[in-house]
């Protein structure tokens, strides 16, 4: 592993405010931004992405390298809800494990933002096909959670509300995450390329400066959550690390079979890593309601989304780069 890599991202202006969040918490500042301007900051962030993954998808060759892709997202957002379950099940209930399942298997948005910033240091290109591939993943890891819910629910006593596959697909595909960063690419995708130089300022220029602020936030939140969290034990705190770590890694190693590009593998690995804390937890409330969210929330949020960002990230890229 490169170690000044890991040091340079370390050293990220947007990493650092990071943990400047995690330290107003820890020192009970009086440091807030209002929830109105987390959420326009989030929407932007997922805007910024959709909206340029579609300009550059609109100049690209819909070649075999993207039916792979394709082929290769739903298989990992498939797999990956259906091996940690079974983990899962055997210290959780039912629906809790369902629910961390969908989480792993589903991606984050934040994580993506995090992966692209980091290939922007690195001055290597990723397709933007994968913007497509992200909201892609969202769908399967949360159609396989509620199937292996409804078929376990009676050998653990438990009742579980029956609620519809399409049901659960639509929560989802309504959820404001997946809905402006897919209807971004698509605008992008149709946009006239002149047109959109116009807005290339909003889109481009300030994107790093939302995100550092949108990532002190990320902070306070974590430092909030992460004590309440831990008093689950050491399980869940060990699942949240190693697994992750071994997706990201395995992704990164089998992807070259399929994929080209390095910054599209990197991708690839950093979203088989990453765990949603957006899209999911919006589809568990209907599709598992039992479900613990001070489990799967903090999970994501709390301990693998930093721990991707700080050591996932030079991994991934180190594996991707010379596997």
């Amino acid at each position: 592993m490169d170690y000044q890599l890991l040091i340079s991202n370390l050293t990220n202006p947007v990493l650092l405010f990071f943990a400047l969040g995690i330290i107003a918490s820890v020192i009970k500042s009086d440091l807030e931004i209002p929830a109105s301007s987390v959420k326009f900051i989030s929407l932007y962030l997922l805007f910024s992405i959709g909206f340029k993954g579609g300009q550059e998808l609109q100049h690209s060759e819909m070649g075999y390298q993207i039916f792979y892709a394709v082929f290769l997202a739903i298989f990992i957002s498939a797999l990956i809800p259906l091996y940690t379950f079974f983990i899962l099940k055997r210290k959780l209930t039912t629906s809790s494990a369902g629910a961390v399942a969908a989480s792993y298997g589903s991606v984050s948005a934040v994580t993506f933002v995090a992966a692209a910033s980091f290939l922007e240091m690195q001055s290597i290109h990723f397709g933007g096909h994968m913007i497509a591939i992200m909201a892609l993943m969202e769908f399967p890891a949360i159609i396989v959670a509620v199937i292996l819910m409804k078929k376990f629910n009676g050998h653990s006593g438990e009742t579980i509300e029956p609620v519809s596959l399409w049901t659960s697909f639509r929560h989802s595909i309504s959820n404001s995450s997946v809905l402006m960063i897919m209807g971004s690419l698509i605008i992008g995708i149709i946009a006239d390329t002149k047109q959109a130089e116009g807005i290339k300022p909003f889109t481009t220029d300030i994107f790093k400066g939302f995100l550092a602020i949108f990532l002190l936030e990320m902070g306070m939140v974590v430092a909030r959550r992460f004590k309440a969290f831990l008093e689950h034990g050491v399980f869940l705190l060990a699942f949240a690390t190693i697994i992750p770590l071994f997706n990201g890694c395995l992704v990164a190693f089998i992807s070259g079979y399929f994929i080209e590009p390095v910054g599209d593998r990197f991708v690839f690995s950093v979203l088989a890593a990453s765990a949603s804390y957006i899209a999911v937890p919006a589809a568990m409330r209907f599709a598992a309601p039992k479900a613990d969210p001070g489990l799967y929330v903090p999970m994501a949020l709390g301990v693998t989304f930093p721990f991707n960002i700080t050591i996932g990230l030079p991994i991934y890229y180190a594996i991707s780069l010379n596997g």
